[in-house]
């Protein structure tokens, strides 16, 4: 039974150049290269924390 869970877009919009190397890790992780890049990712506890350490970095928006 799969879940009817959402997407959340996530965009880079500050460069990580000068963050602690935890944060930018993470947007590395996330698949996150280039200022201005979105990526598409199942909105999951685990992204959700991802997204939230490094919530000054990033714009989500919801996605069906």
């Amino acid at each position: 039974m799969a879940s009817k869970k959402g997407k959340l877009l996530i965009t880079l919009v500050r460069s990580p150049v000068g963050c602690r190397p935890e944060h930018r890790g993470t947007v590395r992780a996330l698949g996150l290269k280039k200022v201005g890049q979105t990526v598409e990712h199942r909105d999951e506890p685990a992204i959700r924390g991802m997204v939230q350490s490094i919530n000054f970095l990033v714009k989500v928006e919801k996605s069906s």
